[in-house]
């Protein structure tokens, strides 16, 4: 189980406001915002433009689109205050641009018991300012989520299973909508999922910090999910079987089958399309068109037929142009040269290193076919 730890510009709108700085502002949106009869006009706020371009400095590309989504300032002086200390709490103009856009609600609501007790908790925590500043920004929302039922006890999961700040810091970094969900609804039973499934708890960390949204899936898909992997003959305990859940997950059931149809297609038998999938089952995740491409490149060499793939499914993966195409042209000149006397295992081909190809196949061959390096290098430069 999880352990877890107790748990002023009033002025600035007003009539003595400058006209010259009515007129700049105004002159910037009817340049900023002309269109043609067929483009969607916006609409904007000069009042907002002046606020956020000249008295919080926002560059005018990120008041342009700040100011097309906060039509209104219901009250400029919150506003002010708001961004004031979002900024002396070590906030970026960069960062702050893009809170206001993506909530604009964030500068409506109140300073000492909204925005202000957010912030306290993190630095309470031992989080640095600069950590805060990434983790709000790139989710705003969290200033808005009710404290108590979502960022404290989401905070005090995550440190109960990560241990560190650091790592908690790491974590909301990749994604900050952790602290805007029930994770006692979500990633705890989720967690429990894959300990029940013989993994142990330093993995499931390691591969939370990793694939965070993973954890933040329904339970029940989870477990069909799961239910998927086992009957395509992966064992719970396998090491791949939380790559094989994480591949099952990502995509619907109908895309799922689609994807098995797929590898049927090919050619390969139901057998070996879960032997490859039990071996390699991140290449189900990757494009169905380019894993034919490179089937088809592999089997018109000759050499490499179904079965051979089967056993090397991840040789699928890899990269035509950079990987398969130097090489299958370097082997194929050696053997019309009568210089090999077969190609290496679809295994070598694949996995061997550039430098170790080089020195084996290349360079040994350098006086009897000087072009072979011409036709090598040329070959790695195209693909670079």
């Amino acid at each position: 189980m999880i352990a877890l730890i107790p748990k002023n510009l009033t002025g600035l709108f007003s009539r003595n406001a400058s006209s010259v700085c009515k007129f700049h502002a105004s002159l910037l949106l009817s340049l900023r915002f002309f269109s043609t009869s067929s483009e969607k006009q916006l609409v904007t706020n000069p009042a907002v433009f002046d606020f956020l371009l000249h008295k919080h400095r926002f560059s005018p590309q990120g008041v342009s689109r700040v100011a097309s989504v906060l039509t209104q300032l219901k009250d400029p002086e919150n506003a002010d205050s708001v961004l004031l200390f979002l900024r002396e709490s070590g906030f970026s103009n960069t960062q702050l641009e893009k809170i206001v856009k993506c909530s604009p609600r964030c500068l409506g609501v109140s300073l000492d018991t909204t925005i202000k007790p957010k912030i306290k908790i993190f630095q309470d925590l031992g989080f640095s300012s600069n950590d805060i500043a990434k983790i709000i920004s790139s989710n705003p929302v969290i200033l808005l989520c009710n404290l108590n039922t979502r960022a404290i006890p989401a905070l005090s999961v995550l440190m109960g299973l990560l241990r560190s700040n650091d790592d908690v810091a790491k974590l909301l970094r990749k994604s900050a909508w952790f602290l805007t969900k029930d994770l006692e609804k979500t990633v705890v039973p989720n967690i429990e999922l894959l300990e029940s499934c013989g993994m142990s708890m330093e993995r499931i960390v390691r591969f939370l910090l990793q694939n965070p949204r993973f954890f933040l899936r329904k339970p029940e898909s989870l477990r069909k999910s799961a239910d998927k992997a086992q009957e395509m003959g992966i064992n719970r305990s396998s090491n791949m079987f939380i790559h094989a859940i994480r591949v099952v997950a990502s995509m619907s059931s109908k895309t799922w089958e689609a994807k098995l149809q797929a590898f049927r297609n090919f050619g390969f038998s139901e057998d070996e399309t879960r032997t490859m999938f039990r071996k390699a089952p991140l290449l189900f995740s990757g494009s169905i068109k380019k894993i034919k491409k490179t089937k088809d490149v592999l089997l018109a060499t000759g050499k490499y037929g179904l079965s051979c793939i089967t056993n090397n499914p991840m040789s699928l993966a890899c990269s035509i142009e950079k990987r398969y195409k130097p090489r299958l042209q370097v082997l194929g000149i050696l053997e019309n040269r009568n210089l090999i006397k077969r190609w290496p295992g679809l295994g070598t081909l694949y996995q061997m290193p550039d430098e170790k190809f080089l020195e084996k196949f290349v360079c040994p061959y350098l006086n009897e076919v000087g072009e072979v390096h011409i036709l090598w290098s040329s070959a790695r430069e195209k693909s670079a």
